[in-house]
């Protein structure tokens, strides 16, 4: 039974967690990537290309064409097409297209184009490495992806690559040089901004710690911190004396903790922390 409960405990809090992510996303491309029809790629930059040429709104066209890629994504892949990526591909279209019709823009939010395209890239780019970070993904182009990796042998993240390049290059005839190089500078700096936050929110402290009384250490780490560690037993190579090495490994507010705890208890102990941001096992992440 308490099994149970921490299972929907968990479902829960990881929806509550993409619902905030994809209202991030939401603010991030209506409030600063419509305005300004940045076209970097996804859904989102087909959609600000053709509301330049239909009488419908970005919001709208982000709609009808998420709910098409969906049922793409059905047809062809079946319960692979994954229940959390339909749940932020749902909402991030609902949100954009009720966001037009509470909060109508008619011209960017302030005269600062640079400024924006940075709101632009950095709020989408860090709801996605969350979703990415829990197994799901916006949709769109991502169920596209899904199809062709099945069926296909492309290389799929060129053909994505592509895909934008071209979306960029219709922003440039579509609207203006300006937009269609905001655009370009976007569609390059998303990958990195992805991956740059989805390293820090991942990032754990490795420690190595050689002292000479592992007790305290070891009982500070298991029930203090509630981690575990690795102890064995070493020769100092210049004194030739007995020394404990001391591995293990948590996030990063436990490794101050640990560190300052070492510090004052025992000063002459040899410490090592080094960043990692993929720890897989019981306690970080799993393996599937």
């Amino acid at each position: 039974m308490q099994t149970d409960k921490m299972k929907i405990h968990n479902i829960i809090r990881e929806y509550l967690m993409l619902t905030a992510a994809t209202l991030i996303l939401v603010i991030g491309v209506y409030l600063f990537k419509f305005p300004n029809h940045f076209s970097f790629g996804g859904v989102t930059g087909i959609a600000i290309v053709l509301s330049a040429a239909m009488p419908a709104t970005p919001g709208n066209i982000t709609f009808i064409i998420n709910m098409l890629l969906l049922l793409l994504g059905f047809l062809f892949l079946g319960k692979d097409a994954g229940w959390k990526t339909v749940y932020v591909s749902v909402l991030t279209s609902v949100g954009l297209s009720a966001a037009e019709i509470l909060f109508p823009m008619s011209h960017p939010l302030t005269n600062e184009p640079v400024l924006e395209l940075i709101f632009a890239i950095v709020l989408p780019a860090f709801s996605a490495a969350i979703f990415f970070n829990m197994g799901a993904s916006g949709g769109g182009t991502d169920i596209v992806a899904m199809i062709l990796k099945k069926y296909t042998k492309l290389n799929i993240g060129t053909a994505l690559f592509f895909v934008d390049m071209g979306i960029v290059i219709a922003a440039c005839f579509v609207f203006d040089a300006q937009t269609g190089l905001c655009s370009l500078c976007g569609l390059l700096a998303k990958s990195l901004v992805v991956d740059g936050v989805i390293e820090n929110i991942n990032l754990c402290k490795y420690f190595t710690i050689i002292c000479d009384n592992p007790e305290p250490i070891c009982d500070f780490i298991m029930q203090k911190l509630n981690r575990s560690a690795t102890v064995y037993h070493a020769e100092g190579a210049y004194g030739h004396k007995e020394k404990t090495v001391i591995i293990t490994i948590m996030k990063r507010s436990q490794a101050v903790e640990l560190r300052n705890f070492i510090r004052e208890t025992q000063p002459g102990s040899f410490i090592a922390i080094t960043n990692s941001s993929e720890i897989i096992g019981k306690g970080f992440r799993g393996f599937n």
